[in-house]
């Protein structure tokens, strides 16, 4: 139906439409979110459902109200506002940073909610169909990419190993952590003890470089040095290190 508006007449939606527009979304944004859920990400089915449902219908209210309101001002608030739902999903574990994909998955699916809300099923549609696309056919690419990327595309990490033995095991200690660095790939640039007030305990640290993460070689230097009878502590922890540092050090090493 159409109403008249400063002497302008605007189209309204009835309330077949309103069906057809949340039923494209609903399955549009069920088929997004099965995609999700099958590979068990935080963002599901139902998320992924709900934010292309919501999408979907914030559009039909822009234009169920009369008034200077357009659905392109409505689609512009709702891509601002599932930046916060997006962010909700994106976590940092040690030194990865997980949910992105996610998050982005999320955008795509207001993004098609917001079109089937608007009235146009097979652009929305065809949007679903690439978003699946790229989470479906693009992870073999990605992996392909991931196990053939050379040393030099990956950043260095610097690892720093700490051990708390007795005095007497300092030096012992000192030649097993020196021997375990020639083993592996790693570059020593400091080695240093400090005495532990009030106790013959005494604290060894080392730090390290490697070309790449080398998480197998540190633990295995660690659980060796936890097996000495005089070593009471022994951990390890791991940084990224930007390129033009890295350099730096290794010049310092040289």
């Amino acid at each position: 139906m159409s109403i008249p508006i400063s002497g302008v007449m605007m189209m309204v939606m009835g309330l077949e439409q309103a069906v057809l527009n949340l039923g494209v979304a609903f399955a549009l944004g069920a088929l997004i979110g099965f995609e999700r859920q099958w590979r068990q990400r935080l963002a599901g089915l139902r998320t992924n459902t709900l934010v292309s449902l919501g999408a979907a219908t914030f559009v039909m209210f822009a234009t169920l109200i009369p008034g200077e309101g357009s659905p392109t001002r409505v689609a512009a608030q709702v891509v601002s506002g599932i930046g916060f739902l997006g962010a909700g999903v994106i976590f940092k574990e040690g030194l990865n940073v997980r949910g992105l994909n996610t998050a982005a998955t999320l955008w795509c699916s207001a993004a098609v909610g917001l079109v089937a809300g608007a009235g146009y099923p097979l652009h929305a549609l065809l949007a679903t169909g690439f978003v699946i696309l790229v989470n479906l056919a693009l992870r073999p690419l990605i992996w392909f990419i991931s196990r053939h990327s050379t040393e030099m595309t990956e950043l260095p990490v610097r690892y720093t190993i700490t051990s708390v033995c007795r005095s007497e095991g300092e030096a012992h200690i000192r030649a097993l952590m020196l021997q375990g660095f020639s083993s592996a790939r790693l570059h020593l640039h400091q080695l240093h003890s400090s005495n532990i007030e009030d106790s013959d305990r005494v604290e060894v640290t080392a730090i390290i470089t490697a070309d790449h993460r080398e998480d197998v070689a540190l633990e295995h230097i660690v659980g060796r040095l936890s097996l000495e009878p005089c070593v009471t502590a022994a951990r390890w922890r791991a940084e990224a290190v930007d390129i033009d540092q890295a350099s730096a050090e290794a010049m310092v090493s040289a």
